[in-house]
């Protein structure tokens, strides 16, 4: 069998941490993420806005910081899981024999937060001189709602000063080399629309969801 990829390994290590709500193995993470910083050479600092809830920011320092950043955002927790309905036990990282990694968070997000540190790690080996600061961040608490995590974090004295001007966040996994690549709207029209019936994250499978009823108003 052939050895594997360092950062197949570094993706694996990432999800078998529980960040699992409601509650998340935030300290552990942040240890993992301590490591990588000190593989990518990135400055590490963490910033809890609320007691427990670490967001980690790696920085890494361009030729002219008086120009806007870029920002690489990603959450560290992940929604619940009930193993008796997986093949493989969900923090397992299990690799089949065909390359596939099931897990908990192996799509949301973790697989974007690692492909940020492994490009980021082959850029610098590569010699690139970065001309705007870059920096990566991992927040917690997205899953319910981000309220104590990137809603903190962005009134903060920190994130002002990082003077952001471009930013990359959640994405769709892709099994090619190409992504895709939505634009954020600055001005939405809102519309409420009532769908009762059971809550709940749609990898739960749940009976008379709520979520199912949503997605067919938008057909």
């Amino acid at each position: 069998m052939a050895e594997e990829h360092p950062s197949v390994t570094n993706f694996r290590n990432y999800i078998r941490i529980k960040t699992v709500q409601p509650n998340p193995d935030y300290a552990t993470c942040t240890q993992y993420l301590q490591g990588q910083a000190k593989e990518l050479g990135a400055e590490f600092q963490v910033v809890e806005c609320v007691p427990g809830k670490p967001i980690v920011v790696m920085t890494l320092r361009g030729r002219d910081p008086t120009l806007p950043s870029v920002l690489l955002n990603s959450h560290t927790d992940v929604v619940p899981a009930l193993p008796e309905h997986w093949t493989y036990e969900p923090f397992s990282a299990h690799k089949a024999e065909n390359g596939n990694i099931y897990g908990r968070g192996t799509q949301d997000m973790k697989c974007v937060g690692v492909q940020y540190l492994e490009a980021l790690k082959r850029l610098r080996k590569d010699g690139v001189k970065f001309l705007r600061t870059v920096y990566l961040s991992f927040v917690p608490d997205e899953e319910i709602g981000g309220t104590d995590g990137m809603g903190k974090f962005i009134e903060t004295k920190i994130f002002k000063d990082m003077n952001v001007g471009f930013a990359l966040d959640e994405g769709l996994a892709s099994p090619t080399e190409k992504f895709r690549v939505f634009n954020g709207e600055r001005t939405p029209w809102w519309i409420m629309i009532k769908c009762p019936g059971q809550p709940g994250h749609g990898s739960q499978f749940l009976p008379n969801n709520s979520g199912v009823k949503l997605q067919e108003s938008y057909q």
